[in-house]
Formats: structure tokens, C-alpha cells, sequence
């Protein structure tokens, strides 16, 4: 059965802010007070789902997480009405306040680690819910990630569902934005390869500078929760110095797609012997394995974090070739976008880029893979999911004109402390989630 991977985009939320709540990604904390556009953040993410729909990749949308999260901060002492709790958060705890009121959600790449059922046992669909415990203000989104996921993906004859790892460091899960699939057809049987910054066993090398967010043993768990062969399955380890670098997940040094693997020269730590097992796998499978390295004489890690060059989306046309996806940053560049326009012309796989502006994202360190959670669906799993969430012409006038009503066009940390903004919030969410079908999914409509 002919099988296609859907791109779910997360939509920008309403607190959407610059806060500089994510040490180790550089972008994150250098742009630390600026004033965010929140507005204009959640258009430019459905500007480019909506033209990568209408180029014919199958494109969905995800919705974005309650902010702030009251919940949260009553369980953190802070009592009274909402308005009192947040009132109090903001005198008492500003810090806590944003980080509760983060929109980080829209990088759904770190929603979830899925896996096709392809390469599962059971031959369904696997999910398994990120508890992205590295980080205060993330890891408080798994609760709604996986009533989300359950909403859209809710027939247990296609989908199988996993709730998040227990939530300390030796399970550390960053989801799909360390993982890489490769196949030959969407559809057949692939290799999975997990990559890790660290193993809480085995005594590795760990970088020095920036927390390695990934353990080996997440990535093992959630292996034996997809049942996947280990025969189809890699372990990779993240070089520890360029995470030093500010490549806090494996998204922003490489990128798969199909047969291919789009890395730099330094993302893997032993990494002619790591690419040999790869090969290995995927001869076995009986597709060829083509990876792309990018050398460091031509883009420079802090070029490739600076540009989100590897932070792209790797996209199979209908003629077979490859188009990437890359933010705007990337043609600002001389050296990458140098890169690039040789790649183009090599005649190799990828035939074709093109740029998005994608400047509100980009200020907090999420470029395109950062927006996107990777899903293989065949034609069966694709008709039995909430068809609500594909983008079409309809959805998309909604959603730019529910962006219109409900959304702010300033927003600083000093607003969070407005009341009105957690109501802004959940009279938006809660026309969203009609639009969406997606039921209800948010802590205030329970």
C-alpha cells in the first residue's frame, strides 16, 4: 500500500515571547527581552504550510499548548482565582511566569518520537510522547501532547499510543528532533537511528558547556515500545563538542529523507564507523544509502547553528528528486547559501531549495524541522486520522482569520502579567478546537 510522510506543523501560540528560557540553544538566549510578534509568528508557520500543501506534500497542523499554564503554578504554591495566581506568579516569580506562558510547542518536532508501522511489530502507527524533562517550560506540555495526538490519531486499529518516559534525567526524550528515519519507499520497511547526547551507563564522552538533553536509554525505551527490530535500529552519539556549539538537538547539525542523510562533517561522534552501520542496515533492507556531509571548510558549525542550515526539511517530489527547506537566514549567508547553490547544481538528489521567512521562530532558535513533526502514514492510516487537520484551502482561511481575531501583534515578558491574555487564550483554543475537531483537549475545557 502506497504510503506518504504528512508534515504536522505546530501553530505558533498566543504568548508567543522572547524569554531566553533554553540554555544551550544559542538563538534562544541571545535574543532574551526582545519583543515577539505573536501575530505574525503563527502567519509566517501557516504561510508555509499552506505553500507546501499547494506544491502537493501532504501538510497538517497541530494546535498550540494553554498558556499560561495555571495548573502548573497552583501546583507551585500560587493560589486564589487565575487572575490572582497569575497576578502573584508575575510579582512574586516572574521567571516561573514565563516559563508557564511559553509557546514552545510549535517546535513539534519535539512533540513525539513516532515510528511507521512499516518498521513496527503490530503493524500500526507508534507514538510516544516527548516528556522533554532538560526544560522546565517544556517539559509541562506532555499531558496535552498526547491528548492531542490521541484526538487526531484515535483508531487503535491504525495508532498505538505511549505515554511519556518517567520524568527524570536517565530518560531524558527530546522526541523526533533526534531521530532520523531512512528508507527506500516511504512505505517499506526503514532504519531507525536514534541519536543521543549522552548514556547514563556507559560512561561516555559528555559535553563540557551545554546540557546533552538525550540519553541512550530513552531512545532504547522507546525503541522496545515501537517493537522495533533491533536488526533496523541505530544508536548514534551526538559529537559532545559541537552540542558545546549550541546543537542542542540532533535536528540542527542533520536532517533525513528517503535514502538520505544531509549531516555535517562534525555531527556524529565516531562517525565514519556510525555511517558504516547505517549502510550496513540499509543494505539489508535492500536500498541504497546516500548521506550527504557537509564539510566544515565549507559551513562552519557556528554558521550551520547561526543559519539553521541542517534545521531544514528534506521534502521527495513527485519526479523523485528532493527539495529542501530552509529558512531565510540561510540565504543571508554567504558560505551556506554558497553551499547550497553547488548542491543545486550537482545533479545529486536534491535539486531544488527554497527559503521561507521564518524571522519569529528563528529568534527563539526553531527553524523549519523545528516547526514540523514527521508522520508515514499509508493510504489507510491517512483516511482513518481527524481529517480536520489537513491543510486545504478551507482550513487555511480559517486559521489566518482566527489568527486575526484572537492574536496580538506586541508581546513582551512584562505582558505576561496581564489576566486578560490567559482569557484571550482560551476563548481562542476553544474556537480552535471546533475548527480542528479536535475535542477537548485543554485542561480548561475539562
Amino acid at each position: 500500500m502506497k504510503a506518504f510522510e504528512v508534515n504536522f506543523d505546530g501553530l505558533v501560540g498566543l504568548t508567543h515571547h522572547y524569554a531566553g528560557l533554553s540554555y544551550g540553544n544559542v538563538a534562544s538566549t541571545s535574543n532574551k527581552n526582545s519583543v515577539a510578534n505573536p501575530k505574525q509568528a503563527a502567519k509566517q508557520g501557516l504561510q508555509k504550510m499552506k505553500t507546501l500543501a499547494d506544491l502537493g506534500f501532504k501538510q497538517a497542523v497541530l494546535p498550540p499548548q494553554e498558556r499560561p499554564h495555571v495548573g502548573v503554578l497552583r501546583q507551585l504554591g500560587f493560589s486564589g482565582s487565575d487572575s490572582q495566581v497569575i497576578a502573584q506568579a508575575a510579582k512574586q516569580a516572574p521567571a516561573l511566569l514565563s516559563a508557564v506562558s511559553s509557546a514552545s510547542s510549535m517546535w513539534t518536532a519535539n512533540a513525539a518520537t513516532v515510528s511507521p508501522s512499516a518498521d513496527t511489530a503490530d503493524r500500526r502507527v507508534h507514538f510516544t510522547v516527548a516528556n522533554l524533562n532538560n526544560k522546565f517550560h517544556r517539559a509541562i506540555e506532555a499531558e496535552t501532547t498526547s491528548r492531542t495526538l490521541h484526538a487526531i490519531f484515535n483508531n487503535p486499529a491504525h495508532f498505538a499510543h505511549h505515554e511519556a518516559l518517567p520524568q527524570q534525567s536517565l530518560m531524558g526524550d527530546e522526541g523526533a528532533a533526534n531521530h532520523n528515519r531512512l528508507c527506500g519507499d516511504y512505505g517499506d520497511t526503514g532504519v531507525e537511528v536514534f541519536v543521543y547526547g549522552r548514556q547514563a551507563f556507559g560512561g561516555q564522552v559528555e559535553p563540557k558547556r551545554f546540557p546533552a538533553r538525550q540519553t541512550r536509554e530513552a531512545s532504547e525505551a522507546v525503541m522496545r515500545l515501537h517493537q522495533l527490530k533491533e536488526e533496523n535500529t541505530v544508536f548514534i552519539q551526538q559529537d559532545p563538542d559541537v552540542i558545546d556549539q549550541g546543537v542542542f538537538h540532533n535536528d540542527v547539525i542533520s536532517v533525513s529523507n528517503g535514502n538520505v542523510l544531509f549531516h555535517h562533517e562534525q555531527a556524529f561522534l565516531n562517525q565514519a564507523s556510525a555511517l558504516d552501520e547505517i549502510r550496513r542496515k540499509c543494505d539489508a533492507l535492500s536500498f541504497e544509502f546516500n548521506p550527504i556531509m557537509v564539510p566544515a571548510n565549507r559551513v562552519s558549525v557556528s554558521d550551520a547553528v547561526g543559519t539553521y542550515l541542517f534545521n531544514s526539511q528534506l521534502l521527495t517530489k513527485a519526479n523523485g528528486k528532493m527539495m529542501i527547506v530552509v529558512p531565510e537566514e540561510s540565504r543571508q549567508n554567504e558560505a551556506v547559501w554558497g553551499y547550497l547553490s553547488d548542491l543545486i547544481a550537482s545533479c545529486g538528489p536534491i535539486d531544488e531549495v527554497r527559503v521561507f521567512d521564518l524571522r519569529e521562530s528563528m529568534r527563539n532558535g526553531g527553524g523549519p524541522a523545528c516547526l514540523r513533526l514527521r508522520v508515514v502514514l499509508n493510504e489507510a492510516e491517512l483516511n482513518a486520522a481527524n481529517q480536520h487537520v489537513y491543510m486545504n484551502d478551507t482550513l487555511y482561511l480559517k486559521l489566518n482569520q482566527w489568527v486575526d481575531k484572537h492574536y496580538r501583534d506586541r508581546l513582551t515578558e512584562q505582558d505576561l502579567a496581564d489576566p486578560q491574555l490567559l482569557v484571550e487564550n482560551r476563548t481562542a483554543l476553544d474556537e480552535l478546537t471546533n475548527i480542528m475537531g479536535l475535542g477537548a483537549i485543554y485542561p480548561f475545557q475539562r
